[in-house]
Order: C-alpha cells, then sequence, then structure tokens
C-alpha cells in the first residue's frame, strides 16, 4: 500500500518525526559489534539485482544504494519494455527525476552503475534472455524483490501471476546464482489483516499456492471473478490475498537461501532521505489527501481512534537494507520477518489526519482547486451517505451543468465516482485497528554499538530510522 501527502511545500512540515524516532535512527551507518563492516562497507562490491525498481519504492532503493553506498559495484534492475519506449528510454527517464539529485550532485556518472535487464513478470522464466540468466547467474549478490501490484481491486488470477507466481520465478532464478548471499522479498503488514495480532512469522497459507495456481489455469475469467469472493475469505482483497501465499512460497526457500522478508504498512512519502515528503503517485490515502487537498473531499468514512499505520518510505528503504546485510552476513537458519509498522510504539489515529492535513492545505492551498479544503472524517455510513450527496454529487452535478451549457465535457461525476471507489477500497483499512509484534526489529537494533544508536537523526547517508517507530508525513513538529 502507498500513500501521499504533499504536492505543496508545506507537506515537509508535516513529515517530522518525533520521539521515538530519534532514539531507533542510523541503523545503516556504523559498525555492528566490534569487529563488523558498517552496512555501507558490506554493499561495496556487490552487485544488487532489483525488481520493481522503476516503482515508488523500488526508485527509492536503488537511490539509497547509489548515494549511501557509492563503492556498490551495480544494480542490475528488471525493466518491462513498454510500447513506443526502449528498456533504455524508461531507466534514463527514472534517472532524471528529481529524487536522484543528491546522487547527481555526489557523482555525474551514476547511471553507468545501472544496468537494465529486459523482463516481464507475467511471461516463463520472467521473460529473461539465456544470455542475461547466464549474467545474473554469475555476479549477482543480494536480490531484492520489490516488484508486485498494489491494485486492491486487481483480478485474481494477474494477481497470483504478479505476486505469486513471479516469486516463484524469481525464486527459481536466484538457486542459480552462484554467489547469492541474501533474498529479501517486500511484502506488506496487512498480508495476514484477517488477525488482529500479528506476529513476526510465516502464517499457514489460506491454500496451498500450488493447488490454487493448478486450478486456476483452466478456469475462464468469468469463473474466476465469480469464485474470488469465496476464495479469498475473510482478506478484503485480492492484494492481501496473494502477498499471504507469496510469505509461504518465499517461506519454502528458507533452507536453500538466506531469506529475510519486511513487511511494511501503508507507505508514504519520504521523511528525510534524500530530501522530505518526495513521492511519485496518488495511490491508496495519497489521492484521498490530495483531493482533500484540492477540496473535492469533503467526506470519508472511517474510525477517528483508529490507528493510521502509516510509514515513510525511506524509513522502509533503511530498513530493507539493513535487513539484506543482517541475513548476508549472520545467515539466520529460518527466513527472518520484519513488521515495519508505527503504530506499536508511536500511535497515529485517522482522526489526526483531518486537522493537520487540513490545516495544512489551508495554510498551503494547491492550484487550481476545485473549492476550499474542507473534509469531514466520520465512522457513521448515513451521516458519510448524507455528506456525499449534499458535498459530492450536487456539487458535481451543478458544475458538469455549467460544463455542459459551456459546450466543454463533462468531468466532475466521474471524478467522483474513481474518489468514491477509491474510498470505499480503504475503508477496510481505515476502520478498524492492528497489533504487529516488532521484536525482530529491536533484535536488529540490538547489533549496533551503543555509539550509533546514540547518533541523532541529522538527515546524512542513514539518517532515517528503521525502527518502524517514525510516522510519516502527516504530524507536525513536537
Amino acid at each position: 500500500m502507498s500513500t501521499e501527502l504533499s504536492e505543496s511545500q508545506d507537506l515537509n512540515g508535516l513529515e517530522q518525526a518525533t520521539d521515538g524516532t530519534s532514539r531507533l535512527t542510523d541503523i545503516c551507518s556504523g559498525t555492528v559489534g566490534n569487529s563488523m563492516a558498517s552496512i555501507a562497507e558490506y554493499y561495496a562490491g556487490k552487485s544488487v539485482l532489483i525488481t520493481g525498481a522503476t516503482g515508488f519504492m523500488g526508485k527509492v532503493l536503488v537511490e539509497k544504494l547509489l548515494r549511501s553506498c557509492p563503492e556498490v559495484k551495480a544494480l542490475y534492475i528488471l525493466v518491462r519494455p513498454k510500447a513506443g519506449q526502449s528498456m533504455q528510454q524508461r531507466v534514463s527517464d527514472m534517472m532524471k527525476c528529481k529524487l536522484f539529485d543528491r546522487v547527481r550532485e555526489d557523482n555525474p556518472d551514476f547511471y553507468q552503475k545501472i544496468i537494465p535487464i529486459s523482463s516481464e513478470l507475467t511471461q516463463p522464466g520472467l521473460a529473461i534472455s539465456p544470455e542475461d540468466v547466464e549474467k545474473l547467474s554469475a555476479c549477482i549478490n543480494i536480490v531484492f524483490h520489490c516488484a508486485a501490484t498494489i491494485r486492491f481491486d486487481e483480478p485474481l488470477k494477474h494477481a497470483l501471476q504478479l505476486n505469486v507466481i513471479a516469486t516463484q520465478q524469481l525464486l527459481s532464478l536466484a538457486h542459480q546464482m552462484h554467489h547469492l548471499e541474501a533474498f529479501i522479498h517486500i511484502s506488506t503488514a496487512y498480508a495476514n489483516c484477517n488477525r488482529k495480532h500479528i506476529d513476526e512469522v510465516i502464517y499457514p497459507p489460506p491454500v496451498e499456492p500450488k493447488k490454487l495456481i493448478e486450478s486456476l489455469e483452466w478456469m475462464d475469467d468469468g469463473i474466476v471473478r465469480d469464485i474470488t469472493p469465496r476464495l479469498i475469505s475473510d482478506r478484503p482483497n485480492t492484494y492481501t490475498y496473494t502477498k499471504a501465499l507469496a510469505e509461504y512460497v518465499v517461506q519454502q526457500e528458507q533452507h536453500r537461501l538466506n531469506i529475510g522478508i519486511i513487511r511494511p504498512s501503508i507507505v508514504g512519502a519520504s521523511w528525510q532521505e534524500p530530501f522530505p515528503g518526495w513521492i511519485d503517485n496518488f495511490n491508496g490515502p495519497s489521492g484521498v489527501f490530495i483531493a482533500a487537498g484540492k477540496g473535492i473531499l469533503r467526506t470519508m468514512r472511517a474510525n477517528n481512534d483508529a490507528v493510521a499505520d502509516l510509514i515513510p518510505v525511506d524509513v522502509v528503504i533503511n530498513l530493507t537494507l539493513a535487513a539484506g546485510w543482517y541475513t548476508a552476513v549472520h545467515r539466520p537458519k529460518t527466513a527472518l520477518v520484519y513488521n515495519c509498522t508505527t503504530g506499536g510504539i508511536n500511535p497515529f489515529h485517522w482522526g489526526e489526519i483531518e486537522h493537520h492535513v487540513m490545516s495544512s492545505f489551508k495554510r498551503n492551498p494547491l492550484e487550481q482547486a476545485f473549492r476550499r479544503p474542507n473534509a469531514n472524517i466520520t465512522s457513521n455510513y448515513l451521516i458519510n451517505q448524507y455528506w456525499i450527496l449534499v458535498s459530492h454529487k450536487f456539487p458535481a452535478l451543478i458544475y458538469d451543468l455549467i460544463l455542459r451549457l459551456t459546450g466543454q465535457k463533462p468531468q466532475m461525476m466521474r471524478i467522483f465516482n474513481r474518489l468514491h471507489k477509491a474510498i470505499g477500497l480503504l475503508e477496510y483499512f481505515s476502520s478498524q485497528d492492528w497489533e504487529w509484534n516488532s521484536e525482530n526489529m529491536s533484535m536488529l537494533m540490538s547489533q549496533l554499538t551503543p555509539e550509533d544508536r546514540k547518533v541523532e537523526t541529522s538527515g546524512t547517508s542513514w539518517s532515517a530510522s528503521v525502527s518502524s517507530s517514525s510516522p510519516t508525513s502527516v504530524r507536525p513538529a513536537p
């Protein structure tokens, strides 16, 4: 899941972390024990394979490695060809992103370490050529599997292909890598959202993945669509369902590969790195926040007292790289799971979002706003429906009528319908609480020297905490 907070400069004022962050910071900055190299030193000379590198988290992972581990040997990234745009062009466009400005200043030739590999997750063998398979098998030291579909309403067959089958294919490739030291899989804290208390363990899957894949192969898409609600049972969508299956698939390789699994909650804008407030999508709550800032969204159904478990993307990435280091160096006998969440240490509630986001947008209005921001969060279904009618549908009808009378194409009702659909998909997560265990996070912190744990957050190379205690960019500075 991903969220965003800012198109305006003011959201930099919402991204500050609170007390829990400063005491659990810089896990990637120093020595572990007295004889272990720093994490940055560990990645020196390593060849890294990253899936999903053109996505939100993948970009931040690439940037962090290039900036904070300047001696990393090469980053191989799987890139899906797109019609009308070559693989090289896609990577070149990504490198031009503002996200990479700090890397560009330090090393204008940083892009030479990026080696794109043509791949398609929906194809057998990930559609990687034999030559590239041989190249990857000979040099890769660490794999970061970030690629996935995060759409909540993805058809089950497609979600299964992207989140489960593609993971199986990547694991098969990993078995061919002669120098592989760690395989890090990015999951989600909501993979087991049918449970209220979630430990850092792999729970039994809702169904044996192999049997499900074999069963769905012969089924018509219409049949699969009809049986999907019964298959996913007490999970809210195909995303959480298939991510749970993917965790089980990864766990099955724990005796042959060194595996770590990262479970972030709702990933939001960067807290500090490479600069505050960076985000590149409107997924999940992201679009909702922006819609509120533009005055389109006036009501949302959520439990004001429920914890909004939002986590900055740089916190997740720092944890991911730290887990990669720990997995490779210590080689745990079983796959370690890291719940990367905030609610247990530094809870932040949906009711607080209403105040902080609205006050932020009012002080720094977004361009081309529909009307003045003024959103209300309520848990009452009838009240929410009333405000949808009064504050959403009626204004949309009037606005579209004006557009028609002036010879323009009506659009507001279509925008509101899309907004209501997005909010509906989020209601499951905004109306209840979960409790995540974070013992492995504490264990990871215990590997730091006392000096490292005292380092204050300073915006330097490894500044963002990986402790899961930092709130995302929705809380004002203390």
